[in-house]
């Protein structure tokens, strides 16, 4: 529940070390390395370097490598079965420095790669080609003459398309019209579909121009491609130039599943280049003059000195260091529990220096109503044991994708305590297996909650529901006096937090004893005369403190009061953030509902053989499907309870998260010494 103390670091250095300081501040992965204002062109001693060129030429290195990674996993059969890859491949130094000795070899074996690609491309490239001149052939196949002819020594060969469907007998009378017998003319049709008629029509020379003009009025227009082969024949060759590029795909394929051992040494590769790109990109912000440059940046508190000492003794650095908690990078220090909730905190915002870091807080609600919204203790199991064997299988996995999964192991404990107190276990699969295949009677009950059922009783359920998120509410109120005790404003912890709890505490203290509470609640409570006076009183305390405190920032107190006044006001938004929390029961009720029904389904073929088959089979698809709706479902309104009830009442974020300038590892960590 802490933000981490951060300094300011001033480095300066000669520009003979630049190289070596930038690639220790990048191995130790502790320093964030700040641009400096380029506003001021002022400035004729210290000017940044271009280094884009650099930059992207290195990326673009880092990038063909990615591809080539991904090109040779397709041909790797058991880096393809692996559903999950959620950690980096451990490596040495050495084995990382080797691509500095190789890195010709590296990037000519990956070229190799690339040509294969581009080789099994261009290969399909032909192929879809070749099959579209053959999709065009087709409908020419019954012509037994080369599609080019067009004439012979007596005769005019006339090969075309009519846009409509045409018989024979039609043609002929189409190309006959208006020709005296005989008639020296042979009319063929080669394709007939979808309104198109290819045709082959054969005259004399000495009636041909009419058998044309005949042709053109009734829509014919001459074959717009040529081919010195028969159709069948330039089909077949394309066929055979079809195989001949399948061949060459074949051999290319298999050449690049020779080459899978490579992806290992690509992956270093990617690395390095990648981190080398980033170099660039710092170095490219660094001031520097013709003999040194400047670094500005931040570092932890605690790290600081050590870091500071290592430059001063190993490159003649200068260091500064200061103190600037206004526009410090933000970085959070929590407990291995909380800190699974930081990635939601993240989501929405960070504190900024001097606020109060809520992860603690809220961390325990989060994991609390999580498990309130799902409360079934069968899923409970199966969200932690999952997530416990994958934190135990892949230990360095990323820090975002571990800190939610441990996240979701506790969350999965809590939808099990919950699901035991509600008395669900795969809804009342237990009770339905016993009633179905055991025989136990009906009104026997084998899983009984050890609090209550919800499902009998929800109005219960509902006020514990409510009660749970005044507990909230009235959490994100203190954290809000922490902070003003924390800044030492007494008057605003009492004008802004005390008189609110007076208030909202005297309010509700008047509400249970009254008829409306006891009619939701079904129960009834009798306070003594002095309780019952003593929540007037603190009810009045407080909205008196509230009128004439919360617009204390006036001197005018006409309008000071009336700020207040429309302070008071803003009781109905607790009242809303308060029945926000009956989506507590909701979504708890809907995964109960939801999962009994898949139970009544599963069970309808009694127990019979085939009624087992079909239990087992409906069982598990339907909790799978009701299991992931609900898993998201309590997700997005528990995060949702966290930042617009919770952070409503005292939070604000701001903060810039810090990124400190490090090797970047897509796909490899190096072993520390």
């Amino acid at each position: 529940m802490a933000i981490v103390e951060m300094r300011k670091l001033g480095i300066y250095a000669t520009k003979n070390h630049r190289k070596a300081v930038l690639e220790f501040l990048q191995k130790i992965g502790a320093v964030e390395i700040q641009s400096p204002d380029t506003s001021d062109s002022s400035d004729t001693i210290f000017k940044s370097v271009d280094t884009s060129g650099e930059r992207i030429r290195f990326q673009k290195i880092a990038d063909d490598f990615d591809h080539a990674i991904e090109l040779l996993t397709g041909y790797d059969y058991d880096r393809r079965k692996a559903i999950l890859n959620l950690e980096n491949t451990l490596i040495t130094e050495d084995e990382y420095r080797e691509i500095e000795k190789n890195k010709r070899q590296y990037y000519s074996d990956l070229l190799e790669v690339l040509a294969l690609e581009k080789s099994i491309q261009e290969s399909k490239a032909v192929i879809t080609r070749k099959e579209n001149k053959i999709a065009t052939l087709s409908p020419w196949k019954k012509l037994d003459i080369p599609l080019n002819s067009e004439k012979t020594k007596s005769t005019r060969i006339m090969i075309g398309t009519f846009p409509l469907t045409l018989t024979e007998e039609r043609l002929y009378e189409i190309a006959t019209d208006g020709i005296e017998e005989p008639i020296p003319v042979t009319a063929e049709i080669l394709y007939d579909e979808n309104q198109i008629t290819n045709v082959c029509v054969i005259a004399t020379n000495r009636v041909a121009d009419k058998v044309e003009e005949n042709m053109r009025a009734a829509g014919y227009s001459k074959l717009p491609f040529l081919s010195h082969r028969i159709p069948i024949a330039a089909i077949e060759k394309r066929q055979n130039d079809i195989k001949e590029e399948q061949a060459k795909i074949k051999k290319a394929e298999e050449e690049l599943a020779s080459k899978i051992s490579w992806i290992p040494k690509f992956k270093i590769a990617a690395d390095y280049y990648r981190t080398r790109s980033e170099k660039y990109r710092v170095l490219g912000t660094l001031p520097q003059s013709k003999k040194v440059f400047f670094i500005e940046g931040w570092a932890e508190a605690s790290k600081v000195d050590a870091i500071a000492k290592q430059l001063e003794e190993k490159y003649d650095a200068v260091v500064e260091i200061e103190k600037d908690d206004e526009h410090a990078p933000i970085k959070l220090k929590n407990n291995r529990f909380s800190e699974s909730s930081e990635v939601v905190l993240e989501s929405y915002g960070l504190p900024t220096h001097g606020r109060v870091d809520p992860t603690f807080v809220m961390s325990i609600f989060y994991v609390f109503f999580f498990g309130m919204m799902l409360s079934d203790a069968g899923y409970g199991i199966i969200m932690a044991i999952v997530c416990f064997i994958v934190l135990k299988k892949y230990p360095r996995m990323a820090s975002g994708t571990q800190k939610m999964l441990r996240l979701f192991f506790w969350c999965g404990l809590s939808t099990t305590f919950w699901g035991f107190m509600f008395g669900g276990f795969f809804g009342d699969a237990i009770d339905v297996v016993a009633h179905t295949f055991f025989g136990v009677p009906q009104d026997v009950a084998v899983l009984k909650p050890l609090w209550f059922a919800p499902l009998e009783n929800p109005m219960r359920l509902l006020i514990w529901c409510l009660l749970f998120g005044m507990i909230h509410l009235y959490a994100g109120l203190g954290m809000k006096g922490y902070e003003y005790l924390k800044n030492k404003d007494i008057i605003g912890f009492v004008s802004d937090v005390v008189a609110w709890y007076m208030f909202l505490t005297g309010l509700i203290l008047m509400l249970l004893p009254t008829q409306i509470f006891a009619s939701i609640a079904q129960m009834e409570f009798v306070f003594p005369d002095w309780l019952s006076t003593l929540s007037k009183v603190i009810t009045i305390a407080g909205m008196a403190i509230i009128i004439l405190m919360s617009g204390r920032a006036n001197k005018n107190w006409g309008l000071r009061i009336a700020l207040g006044a429309y302070d008071i006001y803003g009781v109905t938004s607790w009242l809303s953030d308060v029945l926000s929390y009956s989506r507590l029961l909701a979504l708890g009720l809907a995964t109960g509902v939801i999962a009994s029904v898949i139970n009544s389904m599963a069970s309808m073929k009694g127990s019979g053989v085939v009624g087992v088959i079909i239990f087992i089979i409906v069982f598990v698809a339907g909790h799978t499907l009701n299991i992931a709706i609900n898993l998201l479902g309590a997700y997005v309104h528990t995060n949702r309870l966290q930042y617009v009830e919770f952070f409503g009442k005292f939070y604000d974020a701001g903060g810039e998260p810090f990124r400190p300038f490090k090797t970047i590892s897509k796909y490899v960590e190096i072993k520390e010494d």
